[in-house]
């Protein structure tokens, strides 16, 4: 099948899903997450043979990582899908209900933004995460996943499929597309695909930002800063530093530049040093910072690097304007953090660090559409238009005005023979 004529048949698919009920998306919800768990071994046993391919074909680290897909991973995905079924259902909310009249009504009611082209690299759980918050909210996907996942890929796909089918979701809502030339060809179908939501590294997401006259929804970089102010709780500090660089390393949410105070930079960093060797972190630091600790030294360039590795950029600094001025100059407007017991200067820092996640006294792990209770997340959005952040389901909806009259003509009001009344209504809307 072409792209073409499969966006086609995705965008006839995505305007019958969007009227189907919340029962009957929760139904398809329960056997997608029934029919993955009895496929566990095979599932597992593909991810296997894209492993050993890549690792075959030299994949980087971090990517390796990204692509593992065993037995915790399908835990966490079916727990995934547990919580989406659980959360309301985002289409056919009032947002706003205005009476303009007597008898004219005006509401404003969330809908699915239709068809979505999502592109991702490695992970086969976003595949998961991606199609069920989709068929959640109402979307058809057209997805494509990375070549060094091919196999994972495939059978997640025909098991969601196979289970949607059974549970009566029009066929062609989910679609996967299996090489480059097809996502050049998506690209292009404007007509069709209302949303693309890219996952992957900057120049991948600067090339998908570049070729399409679609709107594209995610971020380019995670460069994620934390700021240990000199009003800093020490071990809470470090317990922080630590989480957020080393829990996970190879995500967008870990911990890249952390940036401490002068006045506290002695007695905090010789214990994090301490720490990062007996994780093998490798430690770049300014100046300031290799008179405190032994390391190598941090260039321009390390201040806008995303390493997604055991890599961490150190730079000491002399206030916390000096920090949110570093933050805003060089961060990706990703997630940021800051560690003190100072609730003025928490304040500022949540106020002015200009990122789609602020975080105070926790780890930037934290910035996760699961963790946040979305379900999961198709992405998180450095935008600052329509969706910001971790990208659940109200991120997949938009909405549309809905007028209700009784005979009415604007000539009636253009000609002073009515008046509007504008009365907020309060409720939702009916007919």
């Amino acid at each position: 099948m072409s792209v073409e004529l499969m966006a086609q048949k995705a965008k006839k698919a995505a305007i019958i899903l969007s009227g189907i009920s919340t029962e009957r998306k929760n139904n398809a919800l329960g056997l997608i997450a029934k029919k993955l768990n009895d496929n566990r071994e095979s599932i597992v046993k593909a991810n296997e043979e894209d492993l050993k391919r890549s690792q075959e074909e030299n994949l980087p680290g971090p990517l390796l990582k990204r692509l593992k897909f065993d037995n915790k991973k399908l835990d966490e995905v079916l727990d995934g899908i547990k919580s989406l079924t659980s959360l309301e259902d985002p289409v056919g909310k009032t947002l706003m209900s205005t009476q303009l009249d007597e008898g004219l009504n005006l509401y404003r009611v969330s809908c699915p933004i239709g068809l979505i082209g999502i592109i991702f690299e490695s992970r086969p759980d976003a595949l998961v995460q991606i199609s069920t918050l989709c068929l959640k909210s109402g979307n058809a996907v057209l997805l494509k996943g990375g070549r060094e996942a091919s196999n994972t890929n495939r059978i997640l796909f025909e098991t969601i499929l196979s289970a949607t089918k059974e549970a009566g979701l029009p066929e062609n809502w989910i679609n996967l597309l299996e090489n480059r030339d097809e996502v050049s060809e998506m690209l292009k179908m404007d007509k069709y695909v209302d949303l693309i939501i890219p996952r992957g590294s900057n120049e991948f997401v600067r090339y998908i930002m570049d070729n399409s006259r679609i709107p594209v929804l995610g971020h380019a970089d995670g460069i994620c800063h934390c700021y240990v102010d000199e009003d800093a709780d020490i071990k809470k500090a470090l317990d922080i530093v630590i989480d957020s660089k080393t829990q996970y390393v190879a995500v967008c949410n870990a911990l890249e530049t952390l940036l401490v105070h002068e006045r506290i930079a002695p007695a905090f960093l010789g214990l994090l040093k301490t720490e990062l060797d007996k994780r093998n972190v490798e430690v770049r630091g300014c100046e300031k910072t290799r008179r405190i600790i032994e390391c190598k030294e941090a260039t321009e360039e390390d201040w806008k690097t995303e390493y997604l590795d055991y890599i961490l950029s150190i730079k000491v600094v002399g206030s916390i304007d000096e920090a949110i001025e570093h933050i805003n100059t060089y961060g990706s407007g990703h997630t940021d953090a800051i560690v003190s017991t100072n609730r003025s200067k928490i304040e500022k820092f949540l106020n002015y660090v200009d990122s789609g996640d602020v975080f105070a006294n926790c780890s930037t792990r934290f910035s996760d559409g699961f963790r946040f209770g979305f379900g999961a997340e198709v992405g998180i959005s450095t935008n600052k238009i329509h969706a910001r952040g971790p990208v659940g389901l109200d991120g997949l909806v938009t909405y549309k005005y809905k007028v209700i009259g009784d005979g009415h003509i604007v000539a009636d009001y253009a000609e002073k023979r009515r008046t509007f009344t504008h009365k907020p209504l309060n409720k939702p809307f009916q007919l």
